[in-house]
């Protein structure tokens, strides 16, 4: 049983292809592309962890009270957390930036790809307008 769209004239079905078919496929690679950013650069866990020492790195007080070893291991400490901070931010701010990159050559592909018909359109126009 032969389908509805098959039915169809082929300048339909070529029209239903650009404007439906394409557009979504590219909305679709386009939110792959984003979810995919995010999930590269795992900003969500970078935020949540933000002030997490760099690779786990601690400095143990060691037993007894000796007030210069716990001095020494909280500044080790929090020279870790300010190194795993400034780390992770770089990274989250390139990873939003490249998530603003894709947003707007996403946007610029799905509208390049709608007016490009009609640019063909007013090339060939203007082309046979130069040669009369």
């Amino acid at each position: 049983m032969e389908r509805a769209v098959e039915k169809q004239n082929i300048f339909v079905q070529f029209i239903a292809w650009w404007i439906v078919e394409t557009p979504r496929q590219i909305i679709f690679a386009w939110k792959n592309f984003l979810n995919y950013n995010l999930y590269y650069f795992s900003v969500g866990l970078l935020l949540k962890t933000l002030f997490s020492p760099w690779r786990r790195y601690e400095v143990r007080g060691g037993k007894g009270f000796d007030v210069g070893r716990h001095f020494e291991s909280f500044v080790s400490n929090l020279i870790f957390r300010i190194i795993g901070a400034m780390l992770r931010s770089v990274l989250i701010v390139v990873g939003i930036i490249l998530e603003i990159f894709i947003l707007v050559f996403g946007a610029i592909t799905l509208v390049s790809w709608m007016i490009f018909p009609v640019i063909i359109i007013g090339a060939l126009s203007f082309g046979i307008y130069l040669l009369t």
